[in-house]
């Protein structure tokens, strides 16, 4: 049956293997192909196996599931990887889209749910639950509001994260005390947050400067 959908399972729990197997095996268009515990494994396997869509695990040993999506994307471009995690950190989803993933999925989905996401996967289109897409919603906001950010609140923002106060801010930049607070002022309010704490750890999470 050349039709049939060829996967590989990479996760680091024997369990989740096994019942993603199961799920795989009683699915007529879905054939398990191969197996990995780790990233590094599946890089290896990929090119060996040449699976058409690969149910990726993020938090693995030795090589986590975001450097494996990246590598073998780079080196077989043509096999789609959906990650399947119990992780929806922001970052998280950021980095395995960014990596090349075509779908992010928790791993309470339902069986319904996931062979949808292999069938639209093996065609190129995306699949996100509902936190990733909510994730990358947020992401898409930051981004313009950072982008919003003029040069010189840049530049304010520079200094608030190498530690200076508002007066050694003024001092630096040669203006008045009052003029920072305002830039301050429409930083926070720019970056939707409520304070300069928040603002300079957000800087620096998002390397914004």
């Amino acid at each position: 049956m050349d039709s049939k959908i060829r996967i590989m399972l990479v996760d680091d729990h024997s369990v989740v293997r096994s019942g993603l197997s199961a799920f795989l095996s009683v699915n007529p268009d879905l054939e398990l192909v191969g197996e990995a515990e780790n990233g590094e494994q599946a890089v290896a396997r990929a090119g060996i196996l040449k699976p058409d869509v690969i149910l990726m695990d993020l938090m693995m040993p030795i090589m986590d599931g975001v450097a494996a999506t990246s590598a073998i994307k780079k080196k077989y471009p043509e096999i789609q990887i959906i990650v399947l995690t119990s992780f929806q950190e922001d970052e998280l989803v950021r980095n395995a889209m960014k990596a090349g993933a075509v779908g992010y999925l928790m791993k309470n989905v339902t069986a319904r749910e996931l062979a949808a996401a292999i069938q639209a996967a093996k065609q190129g289109k995306i699949t996100l639950s509902s936190e990733a897409a909510q994730a990358l919603v947020r992401a898409t906001q930051q981004a313009q509001e950072t982008g919003s950010l003029t040069e010189r609140e840049r530049e304010v923002l520079k200094l608030m994260v190498e530690g200076l106060n508002n007066a050694e801010i003024a001092e630096r930049l040669v203006v008045s005390l009052s003029t920072i607070k305002f830039h301050i002022s429409n930083i926070l309010m720019k970056l939707g947050v409520d304070n300069r704490v928040a603002a300079v750890t957000m800087a620096i999470q998002k390397k914004m400067i």
